[in-house]
């Protein structure tokens, strides 16, 4: 049956939905609340809704609005949050930046984004100075002392002169709100656009059904926010019901355990180098906060990790899985529930997981047998809207509803297992490794003729990066000035902290590198 085109069926509707509103509406329930603890002192919600209003204000002036992007580059401060909430009171979208990424990446992300504006903090602005000029993107400083000569615009200052907003503008739930960039499998990176829904319904469903966060708690929020897993799984998360965040710029685990402690902290949220990181801070210091769980996420914890947490800090691990096009989480070992260490547990409401064919390229294809072993797909509420500029990326990745993560896994009595990687990427220290990408930096090394780059599991990385290098004929290579080479010009995590110069690569018929080999070649005899 045809029915005639109506906009009641058809159009977008009236509701209106905002990550903003999760401080804003705080702001009102939780006014003389700690919203942030940070360098000895503390925000209330109240005082963070105002500054937030008052940067909105500012960057108004400067001419933002709605569908505008603004580029972030800054660390675990205050600012994050003010800048990142008043640029989506304005319906402009926010498009956080790698703090590791060197200017080169950086200018690549404002380029790939068309962003309007980049806010950096004052002690990134080495590499984002000539990033911005050779993006053409006017930059704009937060944290920048008033003494200082540098002659860049004050965020601070334009906001103590502006007219602050009243209110965060109307959104439509399906509205973009985030660009965050992941390189998936390809090694170059792309931007998944994140919805306001999305991000909104992640907070919600994971607040009803997987954890119990509370208005009295405190969190520890030492996981980089400019990550999908630090912004939604601590910050959205922990403001949304009125917490409070000990934010930490770089992660000491020493400097944690002191703060934890001192500030009694009853949640942990990190990515597994993080716990191995207290264990060895908790063997110099018989300090211990008053934890009432923990959350991992980012990359497979070892059971053997999540037990001695557990005994050392009487708090259970609750380990989850998740990625950037999934706003991030797909399941998690809920609270409530007998953990199962080695699974990433149940899936979050109005979340579906299924198991595919690998190996088909084309429809995904479901596998029907309850143990069967493949590539685990999921569709729902949290999927991202597509990669920014890249139609076809997004039709390879979304295929039949079903978004194609790329990991193999089971998925058993409702509960997920994550088995290994369908691709070569490496996940070092819960960040995403991509090879090609690497290997195109050593590429430029004039004394190398090839190079494969390959993971290495590593108990406390989860997996290490390696290169094999093929030398020119002739030229002798040393592997520590070819470490040195690669780390000068891509972001600390990413390089290879160890290199192996062999005299060639093995190769398949189709005269493909077989990195299983190489893997298998180089992983230590335990």
């Amino acid at each position: 049956m045809t029915h005639p085109t109506d906009p009641a069926i058809d159009g977008p509707g009236f509701a209106t939905m905002s990550v903003a509103s999760i401080l804003a509406e705080s702001a009102e329930r939780h006014a003389d609340r700690v919203a942030f603890h940070f360098a000895g002192g503390t925000t209330s919600y109240r005082e963070l809704w105002d500054q937030t209003r008052a940067y909105a204000g500012a960057l108004r002036e400067r001419g933002i609005g709605r569908g505008d992007r603004v580029a972030m580059l800054m660390p675990n401060v205050p600012d994050f949050a003010r800048v990142y909430y008043a640029v989506l009171s304005l319906g402009a979208i926010v498009v956080p930046v790698h703090l590791l990424f060197k200017s080169d990446e950086i200018s690549y992300v404002l380029s790939d984004a068309d962003a309007d504006l980049l806010v950096v903090a004052a002690p990134l602005l080495g590499e984002a100075v000539p990033a911005a000029a050779a993006a053409g993107v006017p930059l704009v400083t937060v944290l920048l002392p008033v003494s200082s000569d540098a002659g860049l615009p004050r965020l601070e200052a334009e906001a103590a002169a502006a007219t602050p907003i009243a209110r965060h503008e109307s959104v439509g739930p399906l509205d973009a709100a985030t660009i965050l960039y992941t390189s998936g499998t390809t090694g170059t990176p792309k931007g998944a656009v994140g919805s306001h829904l999305s991000i909104v319904e992640q907070v919600h469903t994971t607040l009803i059904d997987a954890f119990d966060l509370r208005a009295d708690d405190i969190v520890f929020g030492g996981l980089p926010l400019f990550h999908t897993f630090g912004q939604t799984a601590v910050m959205n998360i922990a403001l949304r019901v009125g917490a409070s965040v000990i934010l930490l710029p770089r992660f000491d685990a020493d400097e944690a355990l002191a703060l934890m402690t001192s500030l009694e902290a009853t949640v942990f949220t990190a990515v597994p180098t993080m716990y191995v990181g207290m264990l060895e801070a908790s063997r110099r210091s018989a300090a211990r906060p008053p934890l009432r769980y923990a959350v991992s996420g980012g990359a497979a914890l070892p059971v053997a990790v999540l037990e001695a947490f557990r005994d050392t800090f009487g708090a259970d691990v609750h380990e989850g899985y998740g990625l950037t096009e999934t706003a991030p989480t797909v399941s998690s070992n809920p609270l409530g529930r007998p953990i199962r260490p080695g699974t990433v547990g149940r899936t979050l409401w109005g979340v579906d997981v299924a198991i595919a064919d690998p190996d088909d390229e084309g429809a995904v294809a479901l596998l029907d047998a309850p143990d069967a072993l493949g590539e685990i797909v999921v569709r729902g509420h949290n999927l991202f809207k597509g990669y920014l500029g890249r139609a076809d990326a997004s039709a390879d990745a979304v295929v039949d509803g079903w978004f194609r993560t790329g990991d193999l896994g089971t998925y058993v009595d409702g509960v997920l297992t994550i088995v290994d990687r369908k691709k070569d990427m490496i996940v070092r220290s819960g960040y995403n490794v991509y090879p090609t990408e690497v290997e195109a930096v050593l590429a430029r090394h004039p004394g190398v003729a090839v190079a494969a780059v390959f993971g290495v599991a590593d108990d406390v990385r989860g997996q290490e990066v390696h290169a094999a290098v093929v030398p020119h004929e002739g030229v002798t290579l040393d592997a520590d000035e070819v470490v040195a080479f690669a780390r000068d010009r891509i972001a600390a995590y990413k390089y290879p902290r160890v290199v192996h110069i062999v005299p060639s690569l093995p190769l398949g018929a189709s005269g493909k590198v077989l990195k299983r080999d190489l893997v298998t070649q180089f992983t230590p005899v335990r």
